[in-house]
C-alpha cells in the first residue's frame, strides 16, 4: 500500500473551484477502484469523483458544503501499489456519461421490474434535482414524476448520476406507473439559519399547524395570479338596509351581506363553469355540484371554512338560513366533519376585518379563491341623464386569486368581473 493525496480535480478550463456536496465514503473505510468517493458541485454542473484504485480512506480534511480550489488536498488515501498518484485528477465538464465510463461506477440495488398490478410511491424522499441530474434527464426524456421514483444510493437520499444511469440500464421500469398522490406536507424546507430574535413563545395549536401546512402546500402547488375590480354595492346595500328588519321578522333570519355574495358568486360560476373546478394530474375536474366555502374565523383565531352545499339550488332565505347557522356553529366550536367537507369555490370575506382588499391563498383542491373588501362611502364620479357627476357611492373591492396552470387571465378576469356586475345591478324593486 501506498500513500496518496486526492486532490479537488480539474472540471473545465474554466472551473477555479468546487464545492464538496458529500462524502460517500467515511474516514477508515475501504473501497474499491472505480468506488465514488464523493460528489463535487461546480456552478455548473455537478460531478463524482472516483477511486483511482483500490483502498483505503485515511483522513478528509475538508467537509460537506466546503468549497475548496480546484488541485488542493481534500483527502489522504492509502491504496494499492501502482495507483498514478502523481497524475492529476481531470473530470471532463461535460454531464453525459459514456456507457463505458458508466460501467465503472458503483451501481446500487438493481430495481425489479414491477408487475402490471404494481403500484409505486415515491422512493428517494428527497425531490432536489441537481442541475447534472436534471440534463441527463432532458437528454433521455426522463419527467420529474419519473425521477421521483428512482431509488437513491446518496447521502440524505440524493439521487446519484449512477442511481440514473443504472435505472436507464434495466429498461426504466417505473416509466409507465400512474402518478403519486404526494403528501400535502412534504415539501422543501429549506435550512437557512436566520435570527429569529427573542420573546414569548407561543407552540402552534394542532389546526395551526394544519392551517400551516394546507396554506404552504397551496402556494408550492399553485402559481397564483391575483385580478381586482372595483364594484359599485350601493344599490345592493341600500336594499338590504330596507329589508334586514322585514326579512328577520318574516323569517327570523338575520340578513347580512354574506348570502348576497354567495348568491352573486354562484350566478357568476353557471356562466364561468371552469372556475368551479379541481386539477388532479393533467386532468381537470369541472364540479357538478356548486358548494360555497366561506372562510370563518374561530373563536381562537384560526380560520375554517364551512361550506354552504348546492347553493344553487336555495334562494336567499336559504341560503341565509345555512350561512348563519354555519356561522353559530363556528362561534360555537360546534361545526360537525360534514360541515367543511366537499367545497367546489371559496369566498374569504375580508372586509370583516376592516381590509380594504385582500390576495387569498387557493383553498386546495380548488383552482381560485375570491376575497371581498370592506364596503366604504366615498364620492365617485357617475354618470347622470345630465352627464358626469358626483356622489357618495358604496364601493368595495373585489380579488380573485387563481391557479395559473388551469385558469388563464381570461377566465380569471371575465369571472372576478361578472360577480362585480351582479352585485352592481342589484334589483331594487327586489321582493323578500
Amino acid at each position: 500500500m501506498s500513500k496518496f493525496d486526492l486532490k479537488m480535480p480539474k472540471m473545465g478550463e474554466s472551473i477555479t473551484e468546487g464545492t464538496i456536496i458529500n462524502w460517500l465514503v467515511n474516514e477508515g473505510d475501504s473501497f474499491e477502484e472505480g468506488d465514488i468517493l464523493l460528489e463535487v458541485a461546480t456552478d455548473k454542473v455537478d460531478n463524482e469523483v472516483p477511486a483511482p484504485a483500490a483502498g483505503t480512506l485515511k483522513k478528509t480534511l475538508f467537509k460537506a458544503k466546503d468549497v475548496v480550489p480546484v488541485g488542493e488536498i481534500i483527502a489522504l488515501l492509502e491504496v494499492s501499489e501502482g495507483a498514478q498518484s502523481k497524475k492529476e485528477t481531470v473530470i471532463p465538464s461535460k454531464a453525459k456519461e459514456s456507457h463505458q465510463e458508466k460501467t465503472k461506477v458503483t451501481k446500487p440495488k438493481p430495481i425489479s421490474s414491477p408487475s402490471s398490478s404494481t403500484s409505486y410511491s415515491v422512493s428517494n424522499s428527497n425531490t432536489f434535482f441537481s442541475p447534472l441530474i436534471q440534463k441527463i434527464a432532458k437528454e433521455h426524456h426522463i419527467g420529474f414524476e419519473e425521477l421521483a421514483r428512482i431509488p437513491a444510493t446518496g447521502t440524505e437520499g440524493r439521487l446519484r448520476k449512477s442511481d440514473v444511469f443504472a435505472y436507464i440500464e434495466d429498461g426504466r421500469p417505473y416509466k409507465f406507473a400512474q402518478p403519486f398522490q404526494q403528501d400535502p406536507t412534504a415539501y422543501r424546507i429549506p435550512q437557512l439559519n436566520l435570527d429569529k430574535g427573542t420573546g414569548k413563545i407561543i407552540k402552534m395549536d394542532r389546526m395551526r399547524q394544519m392551517i400551516a401546512d394546507h396554506m404552504v402546500y397551496s402556494k408550492h402547488t399553485s402559481p397564483h395570479v391575483t385580478a381586482y375590480v372595483e364594484a359599485d354595492l350601493t344599490d345592493m346595500v341600500n336594499w338590504r338596509n330596507a329589508n334586514k328588519e322585514a326579512f328577520q321578522k318574516k323569517y327570523n333570519e338575520k340578513l347580512t351581506f354574506t348570502p348576497l355574495f354567495v348568491e352573486a358568486v354562484v350566478k357568476a360560476i353557471k356562466d364561468f363553469p371552469n372556475i368551479n373546478a379541481s386539477v388532479d394530474g393533467e386532468n381537470i375536474i369541472v364540479k357538478e355540484h356548486i358548494n360555497i366555502g366561506m372562510a370563518t374565523a374561530l373563536p381562537s383565531g384560526n380560520l375554517i371554512v364551512p361550506v354552504v352545499k348546492n347553493a344553487d339550488q336555495k334562494d336567499l332565505k336559504s341560503l341565509a338560513e345555512n350561512v348563519n347557522e354555519l356561522a353559530t356553529k363556528a362561534r360555537d366550536n360546534k361545526l360537525a366533519a360534514d360541515d367543511i367537507k366537499g367545497s367546489t369555490f371559496t369566498i374569504s370575506n375580508v372586509g370583516t376585518f376592516g381590509s380594504v382588499m385582500g390576495t387569498p391563498i387557493i383553498n386546495q383542491p380548488e383552482v381560485a379563491i375570491l376575497a371581498l373588501g370592506i364596503i366604504k362611502k366615498r364620492a365617485e364620479v357617475i354618470e347622470t341623464d345630465k352627464g358626469d357627476d358626483i356622489a357618495i357611492r358604496s364601493m368595495m373591492y373585489l380579488s380573485l386569486s387563481f391557479d395559473h396552470r388551469v385558469v388563464d387571465g381570461y377566465l380569471g378576469g371575465s369571472f372576478l368581473r361578472r360577480v362585480a356586475d351582479y352585485l352592481e345591478k342589484f334589483d331594487l324593486k327586489r321582493k323578500i
